[in-house]
């Protein structure tokens, strides 16, 4: 698995990496979002949402636990962080979320990690608080996704 580390400042550059890196997904691919609450994770998903066309507001699904969107494709954002794990819920609960057509976000993903099939987790990202309005975001994932997506950050950087 390859690995990339960004520090990113205003809440507008999480979006922008979200943006650069949703436009190497494709349908089927998971992605695992953690972080402390506070951290951007809902900016991340709100970032890739817009690059993968969703013209709807996209709020965080806390209480509902998801929401899909229509986008060129569709686009499931999961929320578990009520969640500590999956255990009595109804077997099906992820099913209408994480199918073969969609792009699908889990924010908090450890109450889902024995359901989650490895080979559909494309990418897992943690952010982090740094101070002030500075996070910082690792991410490790497919080896080809993580080239594709280094090379469309570098071709966005200024200079």
């Amino acid at each position: 698995m390859e690995e990339l580390e960004l520090d990113t400042r205003p809440a507008l550059e999480t979006e922008q990496v979200a943006e650069a890196l949703a436009g190497e997904l494709r349908a089927g691919d998971v992605l695992l979002i953690e972080g402390e609450v506070g951290t951007g994770k809902t900016t991340f998903v709100r970032g890739a949402c817009r690059a993968l066309g969703v013209r709807e507001t996209v709020w965080s699904p806390s209480f509902t636990i998801g929401r899909v969107y229509e986008g060129r494709l569709p686009v499931s954002h999961v929320d578990l962080c009520r969640l500590e794990t999956l255990e009595g819920e109804d077997p099906a609960l992820l099913a209408d979320y994480l199918t073969p057509e969609s792009v699908s976000f889990i924010e908090w993903p450890d109450a889902a990690s024995a359901e989650l099939e490895p080979e559909r987790v494309a990418l897992r990202i943690r952010l982090s608080h740094l101070g002030g309005d500075r996070r910082l975001m690792s991410a490790v994932g497919r080896p080809d996704l993580m080239a594709r997506v280094k090379e469309r950050l570098e071709t966005r950087r200024p200079g």
